[in-house]
This record gives C-alpha cells, structure tokens and sequence, in this order.
C-alpha cells in the first residue's frame, strides 16, 4: 500500500534535514577550518569580529529582503525572548572564539577532540532535558564512543580546555536554541546584531592597525567569513529543528573527524596511539548507531505500509 500524503511528507521533510545536518557537519569539519588557516596571521579576536561585522551584512540584508523587520521584531517577542537570545550570543561567542583560536595555534586536532566530546554533550543534554531514550543498541554506540573519547582525553596529559570550551559550548547553544524553537536564520541574526556595538567599537580602535583594507585577497578573505559562518550553522539549525538531539549528536562526529585528518595529513599536526584508538572507536559506534537508524526506519515503513 502507497504512503499517505502526509507521511510522505514527513519523510521527506525528514530526509532534508538529515541532508542539511550532513552538510553543516562537512562544511564545519573540512571547509571552515580550511578556509580560517588562510588567515594565518590575523589575531582570532579580529577574525572573529569580521564574522561578526559580515554575518550580520549578509543574513541581515537576507532578512529584510525576504522577511521584513517586522520579522526580527516579532522573533525577539519580549525582554524574556531577548534573554535567551543574550545567552545564545554568549554561547556562540565563546564557540566561535576558541575554535578560531584553536585553528591559528596550530591546535586543530585539539579542537577535533571538543566536537568528539560535543556529541556526548548532545546525547546526555537529550536525554537530560528533552526526555529522548536510547534503546539498548544506542546507548552501546554511545558507550563505544566515550571510550574512545576517555582514551583521547587520558592520553591528554592536562585540562583540555579547548576542547571543553567547544564541546560544552555549543551543547547548550543547541539545546537551548531547539527548546527556545528559535528560527534559524533571524536567530542567528539577532545574535550577531546584540554583538554589533562591541564589533564595531574594537575594529575602530583597531584603526589601521587592523588587517582590513590592506591587500584586496585579505580583504576578501575577511569578507568571507560571514557566508562561512552563516551557511553552515543555518543549515545544522534546519537539521536540528527536526532530527531527535541523539541523531544530530552522533552524527556531529563528521566534524571532528574531518578536523583530525586536516590536522595530521594535512598540517602535520601529532597523531598518537590514543588518536587511534578513539578513532577506531568513534567510527565502531557510528556503524551500530546506522545499523539501529535503518532497521528503526525499515520497521516504521513496514508498519506504515501494513497501515
């Protein structure tokens, strides 16, 4: 029997999110880091800012073109609503900060074990606080993966503390941002926008000192920063509103994975013996947690078949 109309659309509003999740996790792993070591030599601060200064150009003329002011206005609500937007913006700065940081101290297989850690952070907060279970073959995947992650964070020697930054950062920022149901694109805009005044102050007192405006491919570069911190994160938002915080959590290990291999092949960053054996495990956990994802999804067609 066919699928009715309204579980065929659920399915493939399904599929578009678990394609948008992948996206945002490929483009945060392999691209951004990339694309942040051109700019070897500028400080992380003033990276950040131009994030911030060209996020709030790009999706702000994106918003009022498709959206209209009265948009923000209305996402923001209230002084409550502005809150949780005060807390996001926070969040997103300290994830942003270190990461950038991370990439231009040649710390990137560090920060590769923050989104190791990430995953977990999403998986506990699931089930902490939005009353998500695991089934027995899930919460084996997850157990397989904290051992690897436990073997990364032993052979560390000292308080990894990029990689708590980042992991437990944007842990919260996800969670919160689904509870709060914050639109994706307005949400990211009124965070950049709160930062705006703090931006603009720094890059005056920066004056010529600064690396904007001196050679036009630095420049460029600079400019950039705002589709490369924009796309991804809309995109993770959009998977976000609609997988389970479990599947976005496990799946989020395409980032560190991309990061770790762009640090040892590429920059020539240590891998040792636990790098290995977290590997191994991480990967081991992802085959059981996609063996369950299919035979939970074939179930749920047969039975809406059967209906």
């Amino acid at each position: 029997m066919a699928h009715s109309p309204s579980a065929a659309a659920a399915e493939t509003s399904t599929t578009s999110a678990f394609t948008a999740a992948v996206g945002s996790f490929l483009l945060w792993g392999l691209v951004n880091p990339i694309y942040f070591k051109l700019l070897n030599g500028i400080g992380a601060v003033e990276i950040v800012a131009h994030r911030i200064l060209w996020t709030v150009v790009l999706v702000g003329g994106a918003v009022l073109v498709l959206k209209g002011p009265a948009a923000v206005v209305a996402a923001v609500g209230g002084w409550k609503r502005l809150g949780i937007f005060v807390v996001t913006t926070l969040l997103v700065t300290a994830n942003w900060t270190t990461f950038i940081w991370a990439i231009v101290n040649n710390r990137l297989v560090e920060s590769s074990l923050g989104y190791y850690i990430n995953p977990l952070v999403s998986v506990l907060l699931g089930v902490l606080f939005l009353g998500e279970r695991l089934n027995r073959r899930q919460i084996a995947a997850v157990a397989i993966a904290a051992l690897g992650v436990g073997s990364l964070v032993v052979s560390h020697g000292s308080v990894p503390w990029v990689a708590l930054v980042l992991a437990s950062s944007f842990g919260v920022y996800a969670l919160v941002r689904k509870k709060a149901a914050i639109d994706p694109v307005i949400g990211l805009l009124v965070e950049t926008l709160l930062l705006i005044p703090a931006v603009l102050g720094y890059l005056l007192w920066l004056g010529g000192q600064g690396s904007f405006g001196h050679d036009l491919g630095g420049s460029l570069l600079l400019v950039l920063a705002g589709p490369m911190t924009a796309v991804p994160l809309v995109l993770f938002m959009v998977g976000a509103a609609r997988l389970k915080l479990t599947t976005m959590g496990l799946l989020q290990y395409i980032v560190p994975t991309g990061q770790l291999l762009l640090g040892v092949l590429v920059y020539g960053e240590a891998f040792t013996a636990a790098h290995g054996i977290a590997f191994a495990c991480i990967w081991a956990a992802l085959l059981v947690f996609s063996a369950d994802a299919f035979t939970t999804h074939r179930a749920a067609r047969a039975a809406a078949a059967a209906e």
